[in-house]
Formats: structure tokens, C-alpha cells, sequence
């Protein structure tokens, strides 16, 4: 055995001496057979190779609660970061086993130089995450211990290499391999399970520290765990990702309970909102109409588009509104809201009087506009409807009187040939006769009216297609050939009439089908 360590001494000198001569051929050749022998050996650059001097490091220290605070340390670029470690253990009083430092998006290793990071120049940076007491498993014993370690380290000699005084044991770091890779009976193998628990994890794609497999985001740098990442089979959580896991499986618990509280608050409150005629704004907004800044609750959200407004600005808005359907009345330079105020909001914001206003201005628009709208002839009579191709009459519901809509007047206890006939006869002497009897000849000069082909009654065509009847006499007329539709026998005789799609053929260019 010890004729071993000293063969293994022998090449290591001859390698570092090579090294240091620049003999390529020889440090392979050592190198070769020390990693034929799995020797452990442990590489330093002496300081002499380092020629710069001190520089100012910038250290940013973060906190578990994410507390950056920024520091200037005095360092040399071949110090290790151990030595960094004990450097700032030395001066703040933090652990080194505590301290996670991250270098250039890189978890650095004790045995690292700051050189080899890149730390070269004044104002270089680096970052020092400390962990809790608690985290890092630091009691009184194992402080002691760590400080202990790095003083070996320092002087060069590995954990466990001494042993006390009088004991009979090899120092590891000093027991050579078998190299056929046999072990002696006497040696005792590391457990595979904490060998397993040890050596499996997932490294952190931005500080490279490995993280146990079940851990969702990087305990340093909290990056998200890689997607495609699949623990072993047969991993075995520890205790303490056996308790990060319930805690885990609480929480989520606890959120999906809050969040169905959640819902059925927002369920209840939009119940109560939508019994509401306005919905009142909840925050201090500013009208966008007169700009004056409105406390919560007394403004007024519209429910269509969630544009909030004074009430007095809503209300003067649907008073000066010229359609029955208000818009709502937000525009700026870019935009122009096409929403409009529901009938329950315009109801709220206008009296009695000004919402009865308001209906018959949408009344009034909806006859205006509709070519089948008829209006009562009876003198300020408020009564209207919209009539049909087939309907001739219409009874006001409002005063009760039968308008004919043939003749566009009222003429009770008279047929339409008796009333265009009194018509005429009045016209020599009454003025509104005249006017009458003007009307319905304008009407026939211009189309839109006609004498009927058997009795001559004027008749107008309302709506629809080209085919009339004539209230007096009963005939079908083709509006376009001004005839009869049918021949001498009646309706489905085609030896006489218009004719029309007989042989697929209109009866005329203008025929809107009057078949």
C-alpha cells in the first residue's frame, strides 16, 4: 500500500513538473496512467501565475425575500470561491455554507476561481444568495465542522484524510483503487439509495444548480423546472420534499376552495347588479363628457360597453338624441363607441314625463320611417299601425274609427265610389274637398293611383306585389298593365287578363308577379 502512494506521488510531481515545463508528451503520459489508477488529485494554479493585482468586486446579496443589497469586495482573480466564502463569512458573519454565489448566470463551485468566471477587471459582478439557517441545515455542530473543512481544504488536504492519534484506520483521500476495480472484502459500499438521492436532481438551465426532482422552480434563481424533465423510476422523496409536496397539496386546496368563494361571491353580486336598473361605478373616475371627477357611486356605468359617465351627462344625452335607439356617447380621436343605452337605464335616469317623451319620439320616428305606416285621420288622434297587402281597413284603436286605406280617409256609412263621388261634389265648395280631390288626382297622374277598369273608382296599390283588388266591384287588377287579371270566367281564366307567367312569361317589364 504504501509503495502504491508513493508511485502515485512519483507521477503527480513528474506530471505538475512537466506541466510547468511545458512537456506535452510527458503530462500525457502521466495523466494517462494517474487516470488509469483513479488516483484523486486536486489541481491548483499557484498564485505567482497570477500577475494582477487587487480588484473591486461588485457583489449584489440577495435574501430569501428577495432583498437585493448591493457590496464592494477587495479580491485577487485567483482566489477560489471558497476563499470568497471565508472572506465574507469573515467580515459579515455569514456562513459558507449558506452562501450560493451565481457568476455570470453560473452556480460557481467551491474549488472555481473567480478568474476562470471571468472576474478580472474593477466593477466585475457577482451575486451572493444567502440561504436560511433552517434551509441550509446549519446548527452549532456543523458550523463548526464546515469551518473546519475549509481550513483543510486551504492547507491542501481533503475531509476525512486525518484520523486521530492511535487509530489503525487508512485515511481515505490516501487509499489508493483497485485498479482492476474490485474491491477488497473489508471495504464497505456507499448505500445506493443515498447515493441515488444524491446524485439525481435537475440542473437549472440559467444558474446550473442541480435541484431535487421534484422541486417545481430552481431554489436560487426560482427559473421554472425544464418541461420535458421526468424523475427517475423509483425515486424516493425525502422528508423534506415529502412536506414541501402536502404543503403543496394544502395550498392547492385552500386555493381551490378561494377561488369557488370567488365564484359564488361574483355569482351573487352580479344577481344584485343585474335587479339593478343603473350599476353605479365602483372607483373615482372622471366623465369623459364634462371631466368632472366623480366619487364611487355616483357615477354610471353603461352595461353594454362598461363606459362610465355622470348621470347628468347620460340624461342629457338621451334627451337630445334624435333616434329611439341612443348610442353610447364616448368618442375620442380614434374611437367612437358603437354601444347603446338598454331600455331599463334610459327608464332610470328620466322622469316620468321626459321617458313618456322620449317613447313617443320613437314612435313617431318608427311610423315616419316605414312605408306600410298608416295614421288615424281623425284630428289629433294619436293612433297608427302598419297595414298588410290584404287589409283595406283599419279600426283606430284609439278613437275607434274605421279608416280606409284604399282612399286614405274616413268615410263611415259610404262606400269608396260614394265617397270619391261626394268628393267631387264638395270640391266646387269646400276647400279641404279640393285638396282631397287634387291629392287623388295628383296620385293618379303620377302613378301612383288608378281607376279601376269596371267601376273607376280611383284605387292605390299600397305594399306588395302587383295584384289589387278593388273593394267595390271585387275585380283583380294587374297594377303595371292598369287591366284586368283575369279573363271574362273569372280568377284562373287565361283566355282574357294580363296574362301573367302564362308560358313563364311576365306580363310586363315592370311585373313584380302578380299571379
Amino acid at each position: 500500500m504504501e509503495e502504491a502512494t508513493q508511485k502515485a506521488e512519483k507521477q503527480a510531481w513528474k506530471l505538475a513538473v512537466a506541466i510547468a515545463g511545458g512537456d506535452e508528451k510527458t503530462a500525457q503520459q502521466c495523466a494517462r496512467w494517474l487516470a488509469a489508477q483513479q488516483i484523486p488529485l486536486v489541481v491548483r494554479l499557484k498564485e505567482e501565475t497570477d500577475r494582477q493585482q487587487d480588484i473591486r468586486l461588485q457583489v449584489g446579496v440577495e435574501d430569501a425575500h428577495m432583498c437585493t443589497v448591493p457590496i464592494y469586495l477587495k479580491v485577487r482573480p485567483c482566489m477560489t470561491l471558497a476563499s470568497l466564502k471565508d472572506m465574507v463569512f469573515l467580515h459579515y458573519g455569514f456562513p459558507p455554507s449558506i452562501q450560493q454565489w451565481v457568476v455570470g448566470q453560473r452556480l460557481a463551485q467551491d474549488h472555481e476561481t473567480l478568474q476562470y468566471h471571468g472576474i478580472q477587471r474593477d466593477g466585475d459582478v457577482a451575486y451572493l444568495f444567502l440561504r436560511s439557517a433552517k434551509a441550509a441545515k446549519l446548527c452549532k455542530d456543523t458550523f463548526q465542522r464546515e469551518v473546519e473543512r475549509r481550513q483543510l481544504e486551504e492547507l491542501g488536504i481533503e475531509e476525512g484524510a486525518l484520523l486521530p492519534r492511535g487509530s489503525n484506520e487508512t485515511p481515505a483521500a490516501l487509499t489508493p483503487r483497485d485498479p482492476s476495480g474490485i474491491l477488497d472484502a473489508d471495504e464497505h459500499l456507499e448505500d445506493p439509495a443515498a447515493a441515488l438521492s444524491q446524485k439525481v436532481g435537475w440542473e437549472c438551465p440559467t444558474c446550473t444548480f442541480v435541484n431535487k426532482p421534484t422541486w417545481p422552480g430552481c431554489e436560487m434563481c426560482c427559473t421554472e423546472r425544464p418541461k420535458d424533465y421526468i424523475a427517475p423510476d423509483g425515486y424516493q422523496p425525502d422528508q423534506e420534499e415529502l412536506v414541501r409536496l402536502q404543503k403543496e397539496e394544502e395550498a392547492m386546496q385552500q386555493y381551490e376552495q378561494a377561488k369557488e368563494k370567488q365564484k359564488r361571491e361574483n355569482y351573487q353580486r352580479l344577481l344584485q347588479e343585474d335587479g339593478q336598473s343603473l350599476v353605479l361605478s365602483k372607483a373615482v373616475i372622471d366623465c369623459p363628457i364634462c371631466f368632472g371627477t366623480l366619487e364611487p357611486g355616483e357615477g354610471v356605468t353603461l352595461r353594454e360597453c362598461l363606459h362610465s359617465f355622470c348621470k347628468d351627462c347620460l340624461k342629457g344625452t338621451i334627451l337630445n338624441s334624435q333616434e329611439p335607439e341612443v348610442r353610447c356617447p364616448y368618442i375620442d380621436q380614434d374611437y367612437s363607441c358603437p354601444g347603446q343605452l338598454l331600455e331599463r337605464e334610459i327608464k332610470a335616469l328620466l322622469s316620468p314625463a321626459e321617458y313618456q317623451r322620449f317613447l313617443d319620439l320613437g314612435i313617431s320616428v318608427a311610423e315616419n320611417r316605414s312605408r306600410s305606416s298608416y295614421h288615424c285621420k281623425t284630428t289629433d288622434c294619436r293612433g297608427w299601425c302598419f297595414f298588410e297587402d290584404d287589409v283595406n281597413e283599419f279600426l283606430c284603436p284609439v278613437c275607434l274609427r274605421k279608416n280606409c286605406l284604399l282612399c286614405k280617409a274616413i268615410h263611415e256609412n259610404m262606400n269608396c265610389k260614394e265617397y270619391q263621388d261626394d268628393l267631387k261634389i264638395r270640391a266646387e265648395n269646400d276647400q279641404a274637398a279640393r285638396q282631397t280631390t287634387e291629392m287623388l288626382m295628383n296620385m293618379v297622374r303620377g302613378g301612383d293611383a288608378m281607376y279601376c277598369p269596371v267601376c273607376q273608382i280611383i284605387i292605390q296599390k299600397k305594399e306588395g306585389c302587383d295584384w289589387i283588388l278593388c273593394t267595390m266591384c271585387r275585380t283583380e287588377i294587374c297594377w303595371v298593365t292598369k287591366g284586368p287579371r283575369w279573363g271574362p270566367a273569372g280568377s284562373g281564366d287565361t283566355s282574357g287578363g294580363c296574362r301573367c307567367r302564362q308560358n313563364g312569361v311576365p306580363c310586363h317589364p315592370n311585373c313584380h308577379n302578380c299571379h
